[in-house]
């Protein structure tokens, strides 16, 4: 169902020609028909943040947004003074399509190659073919989410339901260049509930924060990342508190586990879950030293699940982060423990390496139990040819 799933929205993905990819839909398109029109946005960390980004941050800051566009096909980073003015322009474009004000109530998102400026005229002529296509049906929902695709397989939504009626969709793109802080990633979640900005921002930055925060495919920062919460309030109800933080967690959970299963050129997702640590900081720290070896995702490729690989990046992390004693470090993948106590435990051969998921267990055994879980996936040679090739 994706972003048209609650009620107040509209949207459309269509061909703009931006992507080089003949016939492939390349723009989308997110309207809140409202009531409301509260936003709430978290975006890259990245020096070297793309122009639609600087739109973007500035425009959703006062917690109002009419509209999203989204391109692919190209990131418009890297691209200066000419650049930005590109978001300005398709800002302002969409704001008069919709009916908005100012072009800030636009948010502008793009993703692609980095350090080329957009085919503006065919960005603004696609605006104007998204606006006369938006529809709030599930087709038109599905067409976003397809149109924001780079070198996904597919397309990644969510739908949920509170209780009292009231819905969240979303929508994700997202495939490669994926870190523990964000991910090379458009993410578009819309709500009819009848919400503040604040209470949005403050759960969105938490379910971030747990979610997309904690994904590791190749260790690489994006430049465009953009995750964007907006609410219509068309359902008329206002949630429980716990209950809305609860929901948008779980989208963005979902939507983060759909991005790790389609992975670049993946034959295993890899979910690490470090246990017994003095502090969830201490346990998410080990685990995020696990989920960046290349080594142990080399392993996991040719279904060799060598403890070495992971015992010895899980020994990166200094002692004054993450407190532990090496010799009592326990290490279980696929319910098999192979490390026991810092040493050889139970023959790896013994441990089943067919299912897609691959379950790493590490138990620090500090005495306490704080824990944290991150995803990634191995390394494999499709991964290699994807990013060899991307640009030629």
């Amino acid at each position: 169902m994706s972003v048209t799933f609650a009620q107040g929205f509209s949207a459309a993905g269509v061909v703009a020609g931006i992507s080089s990819v003949e016939g492939k839909k390349d723009l989308a398109l997110v309207v809140n028909n409202g009531p409301l029109d509260a936003a709430a946005g978290v975006f890259t960390s990245n020096r070297f943040c793309a122009a639609p980004v600087q739109w973007s941050r500035k425009a959703v800051a006062d917690g109002h947004i009419k509209a999203v566009i989204l391109n692919s096909g190209g990131a418009n980073a890297c691209t200066g003074e000419a650049g930005y003015q590109q978001s300005v322009a398709t800002a302002e474009t969409v704001a008069s399509l919709v009916g908005a004000d100012d072009p800030s109530e636009v948010a502008v998102c793009s993703t692609g190659l980095i350090g080329e400026l957009l085919p503006l005229d065919n960005v603004l002529s696609g605006a104007k073919a998204a606006f006369g296509a938006l529809a709030a049906t599930p087709e038109a929902g599905a067409d976003a989410s397809h149109a924001i695709m780079t070198t996904d397989t597919k397309p990644k939504t969510v739908a949920l339901t509170g209780s009292n009626g009231w819905k969240i969709g979303g929508m994700v793109k997202g495939s490669g260049m994926i870190a523990p802080q964000l991910a090379t990633m458009l993410c578009v979640i819309t709500t009819d509930a009848v919400v503040s900005a604040g209470q949005m921002q403050a759960a969105l930055a938490t379910a971030t924060e747990h979610s997309f925060n904690r994904i590791d495919v190749d260790g690489c920062m994006s430049t465009n990342d953009t995750v964007l919460l907006l609410a219509s309030g068309a359902s008329g109800v206002e949630p429980d508190k716990d209950e809305f933080n609860k929901l948008v967690r779980e989208a963005c959970a979902s939507l983060a586990r759909q991005i790790i299963g389609d992975g670049e050129g993946a034959s295993h997702d890899i979910r690490i879950t470090v246990t017994g640590a003095t502090s969830e900081d201490a346990a998410l720290a080990c685990g995020r030293a696990v989920a960046a070896s290349n080594l142990l995702k080399c392993a996991i490729s040719g279904n060799d699940p060598n403890w070495g690989r992971i015992v010895s990046s899980l020994g990166t992390v200094p002692p004054e982060v993450a407190p532990y004693d090496s010799d009592k470090v326990t290490v279980d993948v696929n319910g098999v423990r192979i490390c026991e106590n810092g040493g050889a435990g139970r023959d790896r051969s013994e441990v089943d390496m067919t299912p897609r998921e691959v379950h790493i267990d590490i138990d620090l055994n500090t005495g306490s139990d704080a824990q944290a879980t991150v995803w990634t996936d191995d390394l494999t040679h499709e991964y290699v040819h994807i990013n060899a090739d991307y640009e030629s």
